[in-house]
């Protein structure tokens, strides 16, 4: 997945920055949506939001079952105001990238993420940002 910078207003990087649950839109190969909370990071620099999650979750499987050309919308709201980031999504079991997830959630959340045995990284190649009242 190719990276790039976000471009982000003062009051969406203000809102990401705050502690709320998102949620992460994936689809069923049936192509209904499966929608669920999800706490994640995101790198603006980079343009790659990352969320943990176990492989047999079905979020895992739903993005892992898209391919290359997967999509999911992460979208985390408070009241009115919302940000939506949409892109391309792979998983990877990959150590590296499992631990630099680990690293960033720790530093979000101020605690470690669960750590199941078949845990994964979702990485989220963001190509649009929407939202309101920010």
């Amino acid at each position: 997945m190719s990276r790039a910078a976000v471009q982000l207003s003062f009051g969406v990087r203000t809102f990401l920055a705050r502690l709320h649950t998102a949620t992460l839109t994936t689809l069923r190969s049936d192509g209904t949506p499966h929608v669920t909370p999800v706490r994640f990071t995101f790198d603006a620099a980079t343009g790659l939001a990352r969320v943990t999650t176990r492989a047999g979750a079905r979020k895992a499987r739903n993005v892992a079952a898209g391919g290359p050309t997967a999509r999911v919308a992460l979208c985390q709201a408070d009241g009115f105001r919302w940000v939506t980031l949409e892109g391309r999504a792979a998983v990877t079991d990959d150590p590296a990238r499992l631990a630099e997830a680990v690293r960033r959630y720790t530093a979000r959340y101020r605690a470690a993420p669960p750590t199941p045995p078949d845990m994964v990284v979702v990485e989220i190649s963001v190509e649009r940002v929407l939202s309101l009242n920010l």
